[in-house]
């Protein structure tokens, strides 16, 4: 079985508090892959609490995004409905990479999924973070990154973290 992993498609990474031009860019290229994916497709999206700026990460990005009830929690309308549609599994997670993710992947595929496909945001921190994870817990299934359905947090750091992707043996 074939998993697509849409990492955080987020209206606070789109058009909220960490918005950028590129991530606009890229919602109907995600939303083209998940309506004509063959297989199953998860969609993650970044959890914080009101806590969000004691956090560690919050003292590094004092920002405060995507907490839990808010707008910019959700899923942007155009990806939210494409999951609708395809029945994506939804997936919060509170880190970089998803602990629980592999579970879930393995879950969805019945055992070894025969390849996962990582598409979405932030390319140098979210989609990098699990898809390196994803190739640890299954190093011998193909792990994919589409950079054309990807957005950094600058085009800089996302060719960075695709050339990084690379050099680990995740196909881009």
């Amino acid at each position: 079985m074939k998993i697509l992993v849409v990492v955080d498609m987020q209206n606070d990474f789109i058009t909220g508090s960490l918005g950028t031009e590129e991530a606009v860019k890229i919602v109907d290229r995600v939303v083209e892959k998940m309506e004509n994916f063959q297989g199953k497709i998860i969609c993650t999206r970044d959890t914080h609490f009101e806590n969000y700026l004691d956090t560690s990460e919050g003292k590094k990005l004092p920002v405060k995004h995507c907490i839990r009830g808010t707008e910019g929690h959700r899923l942007c309308p155009q990806v939210a409905e494409a999951a609708e549609a395809c029945g994506a599994r939804i997936l919060d997670k509170e880190t970089f990479g998803s602990k629980d993710l592999p579970k879930i992947v393995e879950e969805l595929a019945e055992g070894t999924p025969e390849s996962v496909e990582l598409v979405g945001l932030c390319t140098d921190i979210c989609v990098i973070s699990n898809a390196l994870l994803l190739k640890a817990f299954f190093p011998e299934t193909p792990i994919l990154v589409d950079a054309s359905a990807c957005a950094g947090v600058t085009p800089e750091s996302h060719e960075n973290a695709l050339k990084a992707m690379k050099m680990c043996q995740i196909e881009v």
